[in-house]
């Protein structure tokens, strides 16, 4: 028992919370133990999570697993209780005489708790020993206790350091999750502003061609035009024919007949004041380019707009410290503010001053806005 004593006391035996033996033994990352019942209800009230014992706060709620060892010893402990129980209550009433009960046994849960406690850790350390501890004597006997008590130690570091992973692995995880989030918000608003691009462009393409056709049509004046040309050169050319054979004739009978109706030139128009104005198309591309790049610079303005919202809600707040500029830098006032100067300052000695780069100083105070 005084092994047993050595190596446990009570409270490692006692849940915090409940103040009774554990149930199902769970250990959070900072080692501490508590039933798994009493820790879960405690940190479904508690946000965020922190240790009852050391408060210490865990931004992500751990995992938690029942400790085999404590679980084990918890029940052997339940074993021995009940036993001890049993064996104190069939002794009373052999020793009691009629309506005497001893005061002792009234004198709450915390006696009795102590009592189960010591029963338990004989049991446990009788069943850890087992037969070997019977020959353990002398040096060899304090080198086995102060040996399993410091696997004792070793087991419980581990069982921390298991907790700790345990948290790294979900602190990754909700890592992983968050930059997935980031990309999916990314794509969709990448999706919807090149959507938007892509009409943009579209209808900016359509629009243009449509006026290029507009302005095609006025050529019709000009087919007309052609058109009367082409049947004057057509009955010119047959004045020119019929000429030509009243020429090659020698009759001059026929040709003194002929020659009043072929000689005169067939009636036409007066083509020197008719002129044909082809339309401009110079400068269509470049103006459906500009309302383009105008459609493209509004979107750029919205994109901006998202992200400095974004970049907002953690905006950092930061105060320059004057003490570290260099001598070559003015800053404001209020120390928000820094820029170059032409003429070397003069300022109190400081070891903190920097004098190598002109672009150096410190920050006397940062303070993250939207961080929590």
């Amino acid at each position: 028992m005084s092994a047993a004593r050595s190596l446990l006391t009570e409270d490692q035996f006692l849940c915090s919370i409940c103040l009774d033996v554990f149930t199902d033994p769970v250990t959070t990352p900072c080692g501490h133990n508590f039933c798994k019942t009493c820790i879960t209800k405690h940190w479904d009230t508690d946000v965020p999570c922190r240790c009852p014992n050391c408060k210490e706060v865990f931004n992500i709620k751990p995992e938690l697993q029942v400790n085999t060892l404590i679980s084990e010893m918890a029940a052997q402990f339940r074993q021995s209780s009940q036993q001890v129980a049993s064996s104190s209550s069939s002794s009373e009433q052999q020793v009691s005489k009629p309506k005497e009960v001893p005061r002792d046994v009234y004198s709450g849960s915390k006696r009795r708790t102590w009592m189960f406690l010591l029963c338990l850790l004989c049991v446990f350390m009788a069943w850890m020993v087992s037969d070997q501890k019977k020959h353990l004597v002398g040096p060899q006997k304090e080198e086995y206790e102060a040996k399993k008590a410091e696997l004792w130690k070793t087991g419980a570091e581990i069982q921390q350091m298991i907790q700790k992973r345990r948290l790294k692995i979900q602190e990754i995880k909700h890592s992983v999750e968050l930059s997935d989030e980031d990309a999916d918000r990314e794509i969709s608003e990448g999706v919807q502003i090149f959507t938007a691009l892509k009409e943009s462009v579209e209808r900016s393409l359509a629009e243009l061609l449509e006026m290029i056709q507009e302005k095609r049509m006025t050529k019709q004046p000009a087919e007309v035009f052609i058109t009367e040309l082409e049947q004057e050169i057509s009955e010119l050319q047959k004045r020119s024919t019929e000429v030509e054979q009243l020429l090659q004739s020698e009759d001059h009978q026929h040709l003194l007949q002929s020659f009043t109706s072929l000689n005169a030139v067939p009636p036409t128009k007066d083509w020197t004041e008719v002129n044909i104005c082809p339309p401009s198309y110079e400068g269509f591309v470049r103006r459906a380019v500009t309302q383009l790049e105008e459609t493209l610079s509004e979107q750029m303005k919205q994109v901006f707009r998202v992200e400095l919202k974004r970049v907002q809600q953690s905006e950092v707040d930061v105060t320059l410290d004057p003490d570290t500029a260099h001598p070559d830098l003015i800053l404001s006032d209020d120390g928000k503010q820094v820029h170059d100067s032409d003429m070397w300052k003069y300022f109190p000695n400081n070891p903190k001053r920097f004098f190598n780069y002109v672009t150096e100083f410190l920050f006397r105070k940062i303070l993250l806005r939207g961080s929590g």
